[in-house]
């Protein structure tokens, strides 16, 4: 009986050594594929800086799209200038992503709730105007922090369905610390449609978003002005750019009070988006900031 209690005691004792030594490994493994995509996202810095540093968004950025028959994809790269740790400290709470996609003109609300799966970041699309939260579409985006140590962040939101037969919602943000004290970031914003969604979006670029356009130059008009690219990916390029200017905005506040960083992030978010009124001018400051204030309210208010 002694012997058997003691082989019982001794495989149990090597099960937990195995479980260890599995759990390490899996964290190495992490840890290496964290570094490979710090290091491939590094390469990118060092490939994207002559257009960083040359471009025609008057900052250090670039922005690209693509499509395919169902889906399109905007990839913005940019030097923003909060330090690594600062920035990787905000940028991997979900609460915060609230506060930041919430200064989005067509963002109506947002809340982070705790689900079996993880955790769920409910957001609010709607319309450019005050609306409520009734009127709006609710899309429910599951939030991961995917990577994170000392020299990578890697974000993922994901979001199964969307309004007007859109689905796979995606938004990766990758970060990575460069020199200056500054954090190299890439934000990938895509979504998938259906024949329904397609039609629809058809529809909208022939009516109210005819004369709608993104940032990609695709020739010259015969007055030398640039011809910029429209449809789906001009659709997403504007909205890549509007949450960039979200995280800038988001970024730039922490510095201040806490009482005074919600002004200061609507306040900068409409001053960068007026950067590019070709692209991503909607309505007149006053309208903006009124608008974000009271979304503010309600959201302090909590759930109806």
């Amino acid at each position: 009986m002694r012997r058997a209690n003691r082989s019982s005691r001794d495989i149990s004792a090597v099960a937990f050594v195995l479980a260890l030594l599995c759990a390490g490994t899996g964290l190495a493994r992490a840890d290496e594929a964290a570094d490979a995509s710090g290091a491939s996202l590094q390469a990118r810095y060092v490939q994207l800086r002559e257009q960083l540093a040359n471009n025609q968004f008057r900052r250090p950025l670039y922005l690209e799209s693509s499509e395919s028959q169902s889906e399109v994809a905007g990839d913005l790269y940019a030097l923003v200038g909060s330090p690594f740790e600062s920035a990787a400290t905000s940028l991997g709470v979900a609460g915060d992503w609230c506060d930041i996609l919430i200064l989005h003109i067509n963002n109506k609300g947002c809340r982070v709730t705790a689900a079996n799966q993880g955790t769920v970041l409910s957001l609010w699309i709607g319309a450019h105007h005050q609306q409520a939260l009734a009127d709006a579409s609710q899309v429910d985006f599951a939030y991961r922090v995917a990577a994170a140590s000392a020299k990578y962040l890697q974000i993922a939101l994901s979001a199964g369905a969307g309004p007007m037969d859109t689905r796979d919602y995606r938004m990766t943000l990758e970060a990575i610390p460069v020199e200056g004290g500054k954090t190299f970031i890439h934000l990938r914003y895509s979504y998938g449609y259906g024949n329904f969604g397609r039609l629809a979006m058809q529809t909208y670029f022939a009516t109210l978003a005819r004369n709608k356009v993104g940032f990609t130059v695709v020739g010259v008009q015969p007055d030398g002005e640039r011809r910029y690219i429209g449809g789906m990916r001009g659709l997403v390029e504007r909205n890549a750019m509007r949450y960039y200017a979200a995280i800038e905005a988001y970024l730039g506040a922490q510095s201040t009070s806490p009482q005074a960083r919600f002004e200061k992030r609507i306040q900068d978010w409409f001053a960068m988006i007026e950067l590019y009124p070709r692209q991503l001018h909607e309505v007149e400051q006053g309208e903006y900031l009124e608008m974000k204030r009271m979304e503010n309210l309600r959201k302090q208010a909590g759930p109806a």
